[in-house]
């Protein structure tokens, strides 16, 4: 049976309505081509849902180039209640406009604050800053945390010689330990007390006594004890005699011994995260290691200072490295990397054991793509999001139970992310419900705002988020302060995005203007292969105190300028007047753009809509067009 095609009469009049936009398509996948999405969508986000509007601009607030050095902002963070912001620069680390510390590894770092202490990790520098105050005179703090971190009690009810009770682990942050004895009826007369570990560093020991009243007596080295560092004991001059307090141990000894490369153990790792039992933020859990790729290590509960020499984890192929951390429903998520082939996002949940310990076993193991950035990742309400070598992708709620693979989010951006090199470099900031993803000076977003349904294309995925595309971001790191955009750039400047949409002043990129575009997808009517006659084009905009608007059509390959207007969409305000482009409407309601034209004979043709204008709002509503169909197209 031969297949019939209903042939309309020529010509045909057709009207092209596009509206309800949903922002960029770089796919070029004929199958979902959609005149609500761009494929070539420039500088312009979601306002309101079916409007698409100029990006706000950005503008520079602070330089931090000492000696015209530029050099990388890599990290900034704060204290609770205290917007001066402390800024790691190069190798600096400054408290606003103060130098405050000199020795920072040259790298993206990350902070956690704690209590009122700032943990900041480097790659190669593991640091605590706090301040005092006195009057308006602030006194800061910056320390290497080995410095400060928490001496562990190795070992308590201690005979002289030996034995005892295992109390606490070694601290691989601290070289410090420290040994409680008992010296019983048995003992009374013994002078030399036996350590655990040897040989010692040079590092001065202390010990205490504990008298009749119950109260520790510090001992001297060298005058009431002497030390034999290579075997590690000490000889009190004066027997410590038995225990005034029966039961209670009555020697305190700390020593130190130093082992090489536990510090660094923790040191060397830049990234990490703050979780506890049931997803309580009361430990910190780091990796990145280059010399420990797949290995991790967290801190003892509420204290950051306090890395036990057995508190680590090994965690998948040891060639495959750990790239960061997320957490779904009160379990932590470690993301593995791409070599990882079979289940590289491993799952953990705290639970205490039978000795009432906290542990972290391996609950399960999710299969997707691995990450690649470890800046990456970012929460779009409750979804973690990360970026793979496939695009950004998600782990939901429902990845726990193993039902489902991790999913793709970033379908209608990958045809241009993709392409993009450095991937690894790529930083992530989540910012008004939407995923900046950040490298090579440009960002790609993702609306939370718009979740799509899935497209056949993507198939290991429930929904897609609209995406779009902004250039001249020279971000380096990002972040939000109160509800403000904050980016850092690779030359020392910190910069912030402007917040009032109704001022044109807001519309530039530190002072450079903005190039806004947005282009149609192939319009090619009811019947591909009929000649079409554009005739008309309006275009619905949003009215501002200055705005303008230039239409191009892509006839046969090449790009045609059409038409240019600055002044059909604007409205009088005598603090903007410009006489240049003056305008006594009072009407601050949306404006049509139209014009006639006459594009013959072409099988398709494509919509170009710029404004490039230094301080220019440019909003789109609608666009609609008129062309005929009439004969077959001959090329």
């Amino acid at each position: 049976m031969a297949v019939q095609f209903k042939v309309p009469k020529s010509p045909t009049k057709s009207i092209e309505a596009m509206e309800d936009f949903k922002g960029a398509d770089f796919t070029s996948a004929s199958s979902n081509i959609d005149n609500r999405r761009s494929p070539n969508c420039q500088n312009l986000i979601r306002d309101v849902p079916g409007k698409v509007r100029k990006s706000l601009g950005w503008h520079t607030i602070a330089t931090y180039n000492e000696n015209d050095e530029k050099k990388a902002i890599n990290g900034v963070f704060y204290l609770v209640e205290d917007d001066t912001p402390i800024v790691h620069c190069g190798t600096k680390l400054y408290y606003g406009d103060t130098l405050i510390y000199s020795s920072m590894n040259d790298a993206i770092s990350s902070a956690y604050l704690f209590g009122e202490t700032l943990y900041i990790m480097d790659g190669a520098n593991y640091l605590m800053y706090s301040q005092t105050r006195s009057g308006d005179v602030i006194t800061h703090h910056v320390d290497d945390v080995c410095s400060k971190a928490y001496i562990p009690t190795v070992t308590i009810s201690k005979n002289p010689d030996g034995g005892g009770t295992s109390y606490e682990d070694l601290n691989l942050l601290q070289a410090g330990f420290t040994e409680q004895f008992i010296v019983d009826s048995a003992h009374s007369t013994a002078k030399i007390f036996q350590l655990s570990f040897k040989p010692l560093d040079v590092t001065t020991v202390k010990a205490q006594i504990l008298n009749a009243q119950g109260e520790w007596v510090d001992k001297t080295e060298s005058t009431d004890f002497t030390v034999d560092r290579t075997n590690g004991k000490v000889t009190f001059n004066t027997a410590p005699g038995t225990t005034p307090l029966t039961g209670e141990d009555n020697v305190k000894i700390t020593a130190y011994r130093t082992v090489a490369g536990y510090a660094d153990k923790i040191k060397k790792c830049s990234v990490g995260i703050l979780y506890g039992i049931k997803g309580g933020k009361d430990r910190l859990f780091v990796s990145g290691n280059p010399d420990f790729i797949n290995y991790d290590w967290h801190s003892e509960q509420y204290n950051l200072t306090y890395f036990c020499d057995t508190s680590y984890a090994r965690l998948g192929s040891d060639t495959s490295k750990i790239v960061g951390y997320t957490i779904i429903a009160n379990s932590l998520a470690t993301h593995k990397d791409e070599v990882e082939r079979e289940q590289n996002i491993i799952m953990r949940a705290g639970q205490l054991d039978k000795d009432n310990k906290e542990v972290f076993p391996i609950t399960n193991a999710i299969q997707g793509a691995g990450a690649i950035a470890k800046h990456s990742f970012g929460y779009m309400q409750t979804e973690p999001l990360f970026l793979t070598r496939e695009g950004v992708f998600a782990v939901t709620a429902q990845d726990v139970t193993g039902e489902k693979y991790s999913q793709s989010r970033s379908f209608y951006i990958n045809g241009k992310l993709l392409d993009e090199p450095n991937l690894e470099d790529a930083y992530a900031c989540v910012y008004d419900d939407n995923y900046w993803l950040c490298v090579n000076g440009v960002a790609y977003i993702l609306d939370g705002l718009q979740p799509n349904v899935t497209v056949k294309d993507a198939p290991y995925s429930t929904r897609q988020y609209a995406g779009f595309y902004r250039t001249n971001i020279p971000a380096n790191i990002m972040w939000t302060r109160k509800h403000e955009l904050y980016f850092g750039t690779h030359d020392g400047r910190l910069c912030k995005f402007y917040t009032d949409k109704e001022s044109p002043g807001s519309y530039n990129d530190d002072g450079e203007p903005i190039v806004a575009i947005w282009e149609s997808t192939d319009i090619d009517g009811e019947l591909f292969y009929k000649n079409k006659t554009l005739r008309y084009i309006a275009v619905r905009v949003d009215s501002a105190i200055r705005t303008s608007m230039s239409l191009y059509v892509l006839n046969r390959g090449f790009w045609e300028f059409v038409k240019y207007d600055n002044a059909f969409a604007r409205y009088l305000m005598f603090s903007q007047i410009r006489f240049s482009r003056f305008s006594f409407s009072c009407d601050k309601t949306q404006k049509i753009f139209k014009t006639k034209l006459r594009i013959k004979k072409v099988d398709k043709f494509r919509l170009r809509i710029i404004n490039d204008e230094l301080n220019e709002p440019f909003g789109i509503n609608n666009i609609g067009l008129e062309f005929v169909e009439n004969g077959y197209y001959k090329g």
